[in-house]
């Protein structure tokens, strides 16, 4: 199994008022990861040859992050389906390897031109699979984030 991984330099803007990352720079993380495997695959690129929508997202945050601490965003897959595939993304301070936030998305290969979700072509579902983490690992990474 494969783990696609990027670093991230929070930078002092996204921080809030109580001097933590801000929720929603997460978010923004967690896209850049997930833009970066798209180009990797050789399925991101320009927007107009853009096939992705995102169904759903959301992100546990299970410990702070800091202005000045770089993180690690991890991302495989958890589930392929028929039109649509399950990311999942760890956020782990670099310097520590404290898990900072656990995120999940949900991408629907989408049809802009028709305005309908299409089925996953079968080069890009054997590309996924080589991210795809077993169940097990994924109720690990889950539980890690229940204990912490």
């Amino acid at each position: 199994m494969k783990t696609h991984t990027i670093t991230v330099n929070p930078r002092f803007c996204e921080t809030d008022a109580l001097g933590h990352l801000s929720n929603i720079s997460y978010f923004i993380y967690l896209e850049e990861a997930r833009t970066r495997l798209f180009d990797e695959l050789s399925y991101g690129g320009r927007t107009g040859d853009w096939h992705f929508i995102l169904a759903s997202a959301k992100c546990d945050f299970v410990n702070q992050g800091f202005f000045g601490r770089r993180l690690r965003v991890e991302t495989n897959v958890s589930r392929i389906g028929h039109k649509s595939f399950q990311c999942i993304h760890r956020i782990i301070e670099e310097e520590t390897g404290k898990l900072i936030a656990i995120g999940e998305a949900a991408v629907v290969y989408f049809n802009f031109h028709a305005q309908v979700s299409e089925p996953l072509p079968d080069d890009l579902r054997a590309l996924l699979t080589q991210y795809l983490v077993p169940a097990a690992e994924e109720a690990d990474s889950s539980l890690r984030c229940e204990k912490q």
